[in-house]
């Protein structure tokens, strides 16, 4: 218990032939917002995972998703502070590390790296839905197609995968504008629909939505917009990282709501009845909207956003187990290959490492991963609020960092909502979270631990901690 709440050692990184390499500061605010953003992949969570909420939650999908993101900004307020406190590639499992202790840190880096092993391929396999137009392909093996063209912009200087993902985004974000303005156009119902918290029943018709239906949601809701947390796995090649990084998390969760919950809204004002609107088919009801070429172009922008988010989260994946093998959490030959950088400066054997068996895991059945996935978010925030809760002792009290409005009354509050939400998932999937937390947790203990002198060490960048 003690190794909870003792602070984790930190390693500075220094010029020592034998030291951890450091990833190469390059890119600036607009470049890690156009990354960031591509990782929340607006389009293709609102095409993929928000009409599985239209299925649950009808008329009240777009109250719980704006609900989830006024949650996300006290979270995103943690990460601004902890990410310019503790600028690691390692994201979560760093700040946690640092501030609350090297077993929570290993358990938050278990839990993000369920999170970013899991969603990519589950996300790539809806490649083929929206190719459909011009294509016909076996969805699994359209999945690992993208996934393996993203591990192979992965090995690309970052600088020119932040041009990359920003073209593909402004396809995207043109989507979901197309999306918004034909919902509006073609408005069923006023704006107190909103509010009805209606969805369809297997007999067609309307069930009430209660307020459980949607805290439940609420877990996929903040998976929505996760995406905003990569700044931090980037900020060790944000330039000026103390300001940088604040900056675009919290402009990337205020865009990426804006370009979610927009359409969100027209979809449910424009559906022609509840049933449709249930039914969550949108590429259906932009076509019916318009005609088959708009409908087309949309699918088609929606492909690319996939692609899009594929790059970026092989990026963000690769960067987190670079910095886990660089902080010493596996045995020593396993930390040096994947610490290994290659000629464009990014980590070539992780980026593989990740990508490859992502795009093996596009043939094995990832249905249930969704909710697997929104309980882990759900906790990783938790002990992310935590980490917000300790940021303020001993020597960080003086570090400079951006520093939340409010504190400790926002990370205090976010701890007690989150561990409600969690209390209201489904028992499946908090067995399948819990079953791999133990098992994390036995590696911490037969392993880890004992070697706690040589093993599982946060590396700081020495420009980082000045």
């Amino acid at each position: 218990m003690t190794d909870t709440l003792r602070p984790a050692e930190t390693a500075v990184t220094d010029a020592a032939p034998d030291s951890p390499q450091k990833l190469k500061r390059s890119i600036g605010v607009v470049g890690g917002t156009l990354l960031t953003l591509s990782c929340v992949t607006p389009a293709s969570t609102l095409f993929v995972v928000v009409p599985d909420l239209f299925g649950s939650l009808g008329t009240a999908t777009a109250l719980t998703i704006a609900i989830g993101s006024l949650l996300c900004v006290a979270v995103a307020f943690c990460y601004s502070e902890l990410g310019t406190l503790i600028p690691s590639a390692g994201g979560e499992y760093a700040m946690v590390s640092t501030l609350a202790g090297r077993l929570a840190g290993w358990l938050v880096f278990v839990l993000s790296l369920l999170v970013v092993m899991i969603v990519p391929p589950v996300i790539a396999m809806g490649t083929a839905d929206y190719l459909e137009p011009v294509l016909h392909l076996d969805a699994s093996t359209a999945g690992a197609a993208v996934m393996l063209l993203a591990t192979l912009a992965g090995l690309l200087d970052l600088r020119a995968n932040a041009w990359i993902t920003g073209v593909f985004l402004v396809l995207e974000v043109i989507a979901a504008a197309v999306v918004a303005v034909l919902g509006f156009a073609h408005a069923e119902r006023g704006p107190g629909s909103l509010a009805a918290m209606e969805v369809a029943g297997t007999d067609g018709r309307p069930d009430t939505v209660t307020a459980l239906l949607v805290v439940s949601g609420l877990a996929i809701a903040l998976f929505i917009t996760q995406g905003f947390s990569t700044a931090v796995y980037l900020s060790e090649e944000l330039e000026n990282p103390r300001r940088t990084v604040a900056r675009t998390v919290l402009a990337t969760l205020a865009i990426s709501t804006v370009i979610i919950l927009v359409p969100v809204v027209a979809i449910t004002l424009g559906a022609s009845d509840l049933a449709e609107l249930t039914g969550g088919d949108i590429g259906s009801m932009v076509t019916a909207w318009s005609n088959s070429a708009v409908g087309t172009f949309v699918s088609l922008c929606v492909a690319l956003a996939i692609i899009n988010a594929g790059i970026v989260m092989v990026i963000q994946n690769s960067r987190v187990l670079f910095a886990s093998a660089r902080d010493k959490a596996w045995p020593e030959p396993v930390n040096t290959v994947f610490s290994k950088l290659g000629r464009f400066g990014s980590p070539w054997v992780a980026t593989l490492a990740v990508g490859v068996p992502g795009a093996a895991l596009c043939y094995v059945n990832l249905d249930t991963l969704y909710g697997v996935t929104g309980v882990s978010v759900t906790g990783m925030y938790l002990l992310v609020a935590v980490a917000a809760l300790l940021s303020r002792r001993g020597a960080h009290r003086h570090t400079r960092a951006w520093r939340m409005p409010l504190w400790p009354a926002v990370p205090a509050l976010l701890i007690v909502v989150l561990g409600y939400i969690l209390t209201q998932q489904e028992p499946v999937h908090l067995l399948w979270t819990g079953g791999i937390t133990a098992a994390a947790t036995l590696y911490w203990t037969l392993y880890l631990r004992p070697r706690r002198t040589t093993r599982w060490l946060v590396t700081l960048p020495e420009d980082a901690r000045s």
